[in-house]
Formats: structure tokens, sequence, C-alpha cells
């Protein structure tokens, strides 16, 4: 089982809804990255938050592309696109390491964690 999966369940048996589980992995990966960027010039645990973010991004990707996921599918669709954008950005900054990627990604999953949380 993947490292992210694991976390989702993990997390799964903490909190009370799955807005509140998705919005902490999201939380947790945000952090990985914030992390990465601020040890930026040695890339100290980039690859890793990078890991870690790319497998929760594919669960979240594979969950709305489900045909029986309950949210709309314009909804979904947005989601799935936020997704490849994520997807895109963490295969640049593979190849073409900037902290601007790096930021960008921090802020999606803040901002989509915020809307989960319900204080957006």
């Amino acid at each position: 089982m993947h490292t992210a999966t694991r976390a989702y369940a993990s997390v799964a048996k903490e909190t009370s809804s799955p807005r509140e589980l998705e919005a902490t992995l999201l939380l947790k990966a945000a952090a990985k990255l914030q992390a990465a960027h601020d040890a930026w010039e040695d890339r100290r645990g980039l690859d890793e938050a990078l890991l870690y973010n790319r497998r929760l991004w594919v669960v979240f990707i594979a969950s709305v592309l489900q045909d029986d996921h309950p949210l709309p599918p314009p909804v979904r669709q947005n989601l799935a696109n936020l997704g490849i954008f994520v997807m895109t950005e963490t295969f640049s900054l593979m190849t073409n390491p900037q902290p601007s990627h790096l930021r960008s990604l921090i802020r999606v999953n803040r901002e989509l964690a915020t809307g989960l949380q319900g204080r957006g």
C-alpha cells in the first residue's frame, strides 16, 4: 500500500468526516512542501515532499474520476483539472527545480484544505 494511502487510512480513524481527512492530508503535504521550500538551498526533503504530495493527489484524482463519486460532475472535473496542474508542477520541479513551482503547490494544497474546512 502506498504511503499516501496508508496516511489517508490512518488519519481517517482520527477525524470525523472525509472532508476533514482530506483537509488534514492536504495540510500535511503543504507542510512537507513548505519545509522543502524553507531548506531550498540544500534541497533537503524535496524529493520526499514531492513524492508524498504526488501520491496524495493520485488518490484524489482517482477518487473524483469514479462514477459513483458524490460531487457534481463539474466540481469533479475542476478537481481533476487541478490534479493535472499539480502533477504538471510536480514533474516540472523534478526536472527543473524552481521555488515558484513549489510555492504554487503549497498554495493549492492550503487553499483547497481551507475550502474543505469551510473557512474559504
